[in-house]
C-alpha cells in the first residue's frame, strides 16, 4: 500500500495539469470541431464544368496522369480552367480537361486565382485575398489526409471572419478552411485536448508515441487513485466519510464521485491512440483491397460519354465498381445522376451491385440492406441522402456508398467492439444519447467540469507537496 501512494502522489503531481487540459479542452471540443472542409463547403465553392474545354478523353487523361494504378478520374472547373484529377490508391495528380498537360500548382497566383473563384462561388469577401504561405505544415493542416495534397498554398481571403482556404498544390484544389474564430477555439480545444502541436504532430510515428505513453501513465495514476479512494474510505454508522481534512478531503469525495467517469473517460481517451495495438484497424485485407482498388481498363471509359454531360454538372466522376467503369455527375450537395456501361442511368448503385461486389471481397454474404440513420455503427454517404449499403460476410461487415462504390467501413467484431469502448465511452454516443442531443451536451459538460474539479483538487494538493518538499 506504501507503494501505491508513493507512486500515485507523484504520478498525481506529473499528470493533474495534464488531466485539468484534458477536461476543460474536452468540453471545448464538443462544440467547436478541428478545422476542415465539410463537403458542403467544398461542393458549394464548384463552379459549372465548362464543356467547351473539355477536349481529352478520360482514358487520355490517365495516360497523361501517368498513375498506372488509377480507380477513380474526377473532373472539376478550377479558377484557372478545367482539370481532371486522377486518383489511385496512394497517388493522385491533376491534367488539363483540354491538353492533357500537367495542372499542378506552383505558382502563388494560380493559387489565389483558385482561392478566389472558391470564395467567389460561396460568396465570401475575398478582396483583400493573399497567400500568405507555401509549406508542408501548419497547425491546421497536420492531419495524414492531407499528405497526397502537400505541400499547400495557405490564402488569408482578408474577410471579417478572417477566413483562410488551403490550396492543394498536387491537385489544385481547396482542401481545407478555417475561420480565426476556429483557431481561437481549438488553441484551447483540440490542440491542447490531442496534444498537438506542429513540431510534434507533424511526425505522426513519434506523436503517437508520445501521446500513447502519456495517456498509459494517465491511466495507471487514475486506476492507483480509485484504489486508494475505495480504501481510505471510512464508515460512521451508515454514512460514508473520509479520514482527510482541507482539500485532500474535497479531493477523496469528489474523486469517489467521479471515479467511473474519470476511469472510463480516461481508458477510452488511451485507446483513442490505439491503432492496431489491441483493436483491428478496420482497414481491408490486402486481397480485398485488390478487388476494391483494381484499376480497370479505362479505355473502356467511352461508352459513357455518349451521353453528353449536363450543363448542371459540377462535378464528374468516373469509378471502377465490380469490375466495371461508372460516371456521375453531381448537379446538386444531394443531387447526383449515375450513369451505367450501358447508358441507363439512376441516382445510385443498386443493391444487387453491391451484393455483386460484396461475393467477390468474402464468401457468405447476405442480401445487402440500406442503414439506418440510427444505427449503432454509423456511416454517411459523399452525398447526404444516400443510401448506404451493409453486407454481413459472417463476421466481416462490409458499409459501402451507393452514390459512389466507396469502402466507408469494415467493420469485424474487433472494431464492432472498438466503437463501443473507444467512441461510446469516449464521446457518450450512445445511440440513446444521440436522439436526445441536449441531454447529452448537459451530460458532457457535467461530467467533465467535475472531472476538471477533480483535477484541481489534485493541482493544489500537488503543489502544495512540492513546496514542501524543496522547501524542505
Amino acid at each position: 500500500m506504501g507503494a501505491i501512494v508513493l507512486l500515485h502522489r507523484w504520478l498525481g503531481i506529473a499528470f493533474c495539469l495534464l488531466f485539468a487540459m484534458w477536461f476543460a479542452s474536452g468540453i471545448v471540443m464538443h462544440f467547436v470541431l478541428f478545422p476542415s472542409l465539410t463537403e458542403a463547403e467544398r461542393f458549394a465553392g464548384l463552379a459549372l464544368v465548362d464543356r467547351g474545354e473539355v477536349r481529352i478523353s478520360v482514358a487520355d487523361a490517365v495516360a497523361a496522369s501517368g498513375i498506372i494504378d488509377a480507380a477513380r478520374v474526377r473532373l472539376i472547373q478550377r479558377g484557372d480552367g478545367a482539370v481532371y484529377v486522377v486518383s489511385g490508391p496512394s497517388h493522385l495528380r491533376a491534367v488539363r480537361a483540354s491538353n492533357g498537360q500537367d495542372a499542378s500548382v506552383s505558382s502563388p497566383e494560380i493559387a489565389l486565382a483558385i482561392a478566389r473563384a472558391h470564395a467567389r462561388q460561396r460568396a465570401l469577401d475575398a478582396a483583400h485575398a493573399a497567400v500568405v504561405a507555401y509549406a508542408d505544415y501548419d497547425q491546421w493542416n497536420v492531419p495524414n489526409g492531407f499528405d497526397r495534397h502537400r505541400p499547400l498554398f495557405r490564402v488569408a481571403l482578408g474577410d471579417v471572419a478572417g477566413t483562410d482556404v488551403y490550396i492543394s498544390s498536387r491537385t489544385g484544389e481547396v482542401v481545407l478552411d478555417t475561420t480565426r474564430s476556429e483557431r481561437g477555439w481549438n488553441l484551447v480545444g483540440s490542440v491542447l485536448h490531442w496534444i498537438y502541436p506542429t513540431v510534434l504532430r507533424s511526425n505522426w510515428a513519434l506523436w503517437d508515441r508520445v501521446v500513447w505513453t502519456l495517456s498509459l501513465l494517465a491511466l495507471i495514476a487514475a486506476l492507483l487513485g480509485a484504489v486508494l479512494g475505495i480504501v481510505r474510505v471510512k464508515m460512521q454508522g451508515r454514512r460514508i466519510a473520509t479520514p482527510y481534512r482541507g482539500w485532500h478531503a474535497l479531493h477523496h469525495v469528489v474523486g469517489l464521485v467521479a471515479t467511473v467517469f474519470v476511469l472510463t473517460w480516461i481508458f477510452s481517451g488511451w485507446l483513442s491512440m490505439d491503432h492496431g495495438r489491441l483493436f483491428s484497424r478496420g482497414q481491408l485485407t490486402s486481397a480485398e483491397a485488390g478487388v476494391v482498388y483494381a484499376a480497370p481498363d479505362w479505355r473502356m471509359a467511352s461508352p459513357l460519354d455518349r451521353n453528353p454531360i449536363s450543363s448542371l454538372a459540377r462535378e464528374v466522376e468516373w469509378f471502377a465498381f465490380d469490375g466495371k467503369l461508372y460516371r456521375r455527375e453531381r448537379t446538386g450537395l444531394d443531387r447526383q445522376v449515375l450513369v451505367r456501361p450501358g447508358g441507363e442511368q439512376s441516382p445510385g448503385l443498386s443493391a444487387q451491385e453491391i451484393a455483386s461486389a460484396t461475393t467477390r471481397l468474402a464468401t457468405g454474404c447476405g442480401t445487402p440492406l440500406v442503414l439506418a440513420d440510427n444505427d449503432d455503427y454509423p456511416a454517411q454517404s459523399t452525398v447526404p441522402g444516400a443510401s448506404v449499403y451493409r453486407s454481413r460476410c459472417g463476421d466481416v461487415w462490409f458499409d459501402i456508398d451507393g452514390a459512389d462504390g466507396r469502402m466507408l467501413q469494415r467493420l469485424d467484431a474487433s472494431r464492432r467492439a472498438y466503437r463501443w469502448v473507444y467512441s461510446a465511452l469516449h464521446t457518450l454516443d450512445f445511440p440513446i444519447l444521440m436522439a436526445h442531443p441536449r441531454w447529452r451536451d448537459v451530460l458532457i459538460v457535467g461530467l467533465c467540469s467535475l472531472g476538471l474539479v477533480f483535477s484541481i483538487t489534485g493541482i493544489v494538493i500537488g503543489w502544495r507537496r512540492l513546496r514542501r518538499s524543496f522547501a524542505g
